[in-house]
């Protein structure tokens, strides 16, 4: 499986840190931002394969918004968004899926789980890109 680009967007530095742990033996590219405009500009550059981004930041742009700009760039749009929220609530996951989001995984999670789905998302998103197989 060909190593993916991550960004993770969080604003607990804790939390990056056991998302960083989870997934640094895996070889894929890892990439941090603390907040969402930062998380913005630093996706234009390093265009992800997947982000795990938290629904609620401080600042002016939260994950939600992240995620409907990213959508909305051509260059970020393929990028498969996983949204972190401890808010489980249905208004939230309605708002977060109307901008683009792909999945939800619920604070607190385990490394195991996040591990598990990443590399299920990885896999996904490379046969997404492949191109087609010309057969015989």
């Amino acid at each position: 499986m060909k190593k993916a680009k991550i960004l993770i967007v969080e604003d607990q530095a804790d939390i990056r840190r056991l998302i960083r742990w989870a997934l640094e033996d895996t070889g894929h590219q890892l990439y941090e931002a603390p907040n969402g405009s930062l998380a913005l500009d630093l996706a234009r550059t390093m265009q992800p394969d997947l982000v795990y981004l938290d629904v609620m930041m401080p600042g002016g742009i939260d994950g939600v918004e992240v995620c409907r700009q990213m959508r909305a760039d051509p260059k970020l749009a393929q990028a498969l968004i996983v949204m972190l929220t401890a808010d489980a609530g249905q208004a939230t996951k309605t708002r977060a899926l109307e901008a683009g989001a792909n999945f939800f995984l619920a604070k607190p999670f385990s490394p195991a789980k996040l591990l598990e789905l990443t590399e299920v998302l990885i896999k996904k998103r490379q046969q997404q890109s492949a191109p087609p197989d010309p057969g015989p």
